[in-house]
């Protein structure tokens, strides 16, 4: 499961940049040409055993990482050992991975219907239909409220870690904290989901224990994304923006701890623990 980093994270673009100057009558427009970074996302399609599946915009980084998280909370595959083989080509405007599974992960490819359309890059579930959202597989987790000040350490070394984010300021993260805060793993994507999706990979192929510690996340908690970290086995999920109501139901019926909006000046535990 070699994997390069094919395209650029982020691409150079001229901009004129307008700055409102103020404390006159009247507002002061000061236009300046500046270079701006962009972060890059490509297009990348999923074949399983050589069915297409989907097609998900991502940040072309850490892919296998998203091929193993996406397959697991897609419910494909049961465990990393469900998954064969990786092989990530360039295709003229994108990415295609040819992903090689077990017979009983791809049972489930072929049992299912196909995502009808490509995945959004801020979507986890676009292109899906209505039965395999209402159907999906229910499980429950061992909920643990992380001390707070532990929150607030990981909230305040956040940013540092965000290394392909520095300079673009337009990427999301999942961050894996210790229960002391202290960040262990990270993952960054123009989608919130694949972030979340990259995590979850590279824990199940490292064995990173998800029920000690939790998660941070730096956008919004939508249902998809207490969902997968539910498939993941988390015990909590912070996150910077504030929550959807499916998914404080989806958390509470599950037992996830879910503290979200998390600001430096407060928190909001939404989902406690049961």
């Amino acid at each position: 499961m070699s994997e390069d980093i094919i395209f650029p994270i982020a691409h150079p673009y001229t901009a004129n940049r307008i700055n409102w100057m103020h404390g006159q009558e009247k507002a002061l427009l000061v236009q300046e040409q500046q270079i701006l970074m962009v972060a890059e996302e490509v297009p990348l399609a999923l074949v399983y055993n050589g069915i297409d599946y989907a097609v998900m915009m991502v940040t072309p980084h850490d892919i296998n990482n998203f091929i193993l998280g996406f397959s697991f909370t897609e419910d494909i595959i049961s465990s990393f050992v469900d998954l064969r083989q990786i092989q990530v080509t360039a295709e003229p405007d994108g990415l295609r991975a040819d992903i090689r599974i077990s017979a009983a992960a791809m049972r489930k490819v072929l049992a299912r219907t196909r995502r009808p359309i490509a995945g959004r890059t801020g979507c986890g579930i676009c292109g899906s239909d209505m039965e395999s959202i209402t159907n999906r597989k229910k499980c429950g987790v061992v909920g643990k409220q992380p001390d707070i000040g532990a929150v607030h350490k990981a909230l305040e070394n956040l940013r540092d870690h965000q290394v392909l984010n520095k300079g673009v300021g337009m990427l999301h993260a999942a961050a894996w904290c210790q229960s002391d805060g202290h960040i262990l793993h990270i993952r960054e994507d123009v989608g919130r989901h694949n972030a979340l999706d990259k995590l979850i990979g590279h824990g199940l192929q490292n064995q990173v224990n998800f029920t000690e510690g939790f998660c941070f996340l730096t956008s919004r908690c939508s249902y998809e994304m207490a969902a997968k970290a539910i498939a993941a086995g988390m015990s909590a999920v912070v996150s910077l923006s504030a929550p959807t109501a499916l998914a404080v139901r989806t958390a509470r019926a599950a037992g996830l701890v879910l503290i979200s909006p998390a600001r430096a000046t407060g928190m909001y535990v939404v989902s406690p623990a049961q």
